[in-house]
């Protein structure tokens, strides 16, 4: 089916109005397409798999049973089976299937567009499809009644008590059913979710409950009529032969399902299984986390810049002039007492020097001098 995109922009808004799905750029579409658009068509055709399979396979038994039964209108199930089957037993689930499932996630969707092709070609249902999907329904149905009927077949319970009546072939038959069809969901989900699995086991453990007390002795009581099995699901279910029964029942009805998806993706893989092996593998193997890329730094001269609030030797080092120790006289080589000159002491500003002439720190005349103040700055001639 077609639906109808609208774009809502300055156009006004009676195509968004008109229209199935809208949004407002419409780089949206890539995402209502591959991701959306996918699931949901995915998610319908494996609902209505699903939902042919259990129904014609639950109708199917009563075909096989008209032969035993001269063809009358008696029922293979109980009534309250009848009733409760796609009420109670089996809706939750498949509901919870059309939801929820997808084969891969948003992401690998995008990664992989390829995956849209085989909803345009009709690849998840059609009419071979849904041939095969009867075929595997008659195929189960016939399990589900030959198989029941072979093991009740005169047969007698641990006390000498005989179970091969009708009753207990019937609870016998719908209980493999309920267990067939639920395996089978089991089968075609993809994604499992919280919700997905309470669905599945809040159904078979709503179906005994609905069992053991429909067939009790209190409902029979209130209603002879309406609740004929009386005692039937507890003298039936506590025999071993009953549940061998029941799980060789399950086990022929999924085995050429298991089978045949086995050989198919082993010699004629479809993209979807191509895409779902890689994703298994991804998970599998995670990717290893990203190494840190060194940044190599290369070397280069640089400047640098020293910037002071006070007056620094800038002017001293441009005018080519540069401190010389001036030659001292015979007269001027008595020193103070206690002294030295012989030493270079370097006093920096505090000795009074300034590069520019002008005095920064003020000579106090009772102060003796420093050999840092006997330098003085001559102009070299040979310069």
């Amino acid at each position: 089916a077609h639906i109808g995109v609208g774009i809502s922009g300055q156009e006004g808004m009676q195509a968004v109005l008109s229209s199935d799905y809208s949004f407002a750029q419409f780089r949206f579409l890539q995402r209502l397409l591959l991701v959306h658009g996918r699931w949901s068509y995915l998610r319908m055709c494996k609902f209505l798999r699903y939902f042919f399979y259990k129904n014609f396979t639950f109708t199917f038994v009563h075909f096989w049973f008209a032969f035993f039964c001269g063809f009358s209108a008696q029922t293979v199930y109980d009534e309250w089976f009848i009733t409760l089957y796609n009420l109670v037993y089996t809706a939750l689930p498949v509901l919870g299937m059309s939801l929820f499932d997808q084969d891969v996630n948003d992401v690998w969707s995008f990664q992989q567009p390829q995956l849209y092709v085989p909803g345009q070609l009709n690849l998840y249902f059609s009419k071979k499809a849904f041939f095969k999907c009867a075929l595997h329904s008659c195929y189960s149905s016939m399990v589900l009644f030959f198989i029941p009927y072979a093991a009740m077949h005169d047969t007698v319970r641990g006390d000498g008590k005989d179970v091969a009546d009708y009753q207990s072939f019937a609870l016998l038959t719908q209980t493999c059913l309920l267990f067939a069809v639920t395996i089978q969901l089991c089968l075609e989900m993809s994604y499992w979710t919280a919700v997905n699995t309470f669905f599945v086991l809040g159904s078979l453990v709503m179906y005994f409950a609905v069992t053991f007390t429909m067939y009790s002795n209190g409902m029979f009581l209130m209603s002879p009529s309406a609740f004929p099995f009386i005692g039937t699901a507890r003298n039936s279910l506590n025999q071993p032969n009953i549940w061998l029964t029941i799980l060789l029942t399950s086990i022929l009805c999924v085995l050429p399902v298991v089978t045949y998806r086995f050989l198919f993706i082993q010699l004629c893989p479809t993209i979807n299984d191509k895409i779902m092996f890689k994703v298994r593998q991804a998970k599998a193997s995670p990717a290893p986390p990203p190494r840190r890329t060194r940044i190599r730094r290369t070397s280069s001269r640089r400047s640098g810049y020293a910037f002071s609030h006070a007056q620094g030797y800038g002017d001293l080092v441009t005018s080519g002039r540069f401190l010389r120790r001036p030659a001292l006289s015979r007269s001027s080589g008595l020193t103070n007492a206690g002294r030295t000159t012989t030493g270079f002491s370097p006093m920096g500003r505090s000795a009074g020097y300034s590069p520019t002439g002008r005095p920064q720190n003020a000579k106090v005349s009772d102060v003796e001098v420093t050999s840092l103040q006997m330098y003085r700055t001559i102009t070299d001639p040979s310069l």
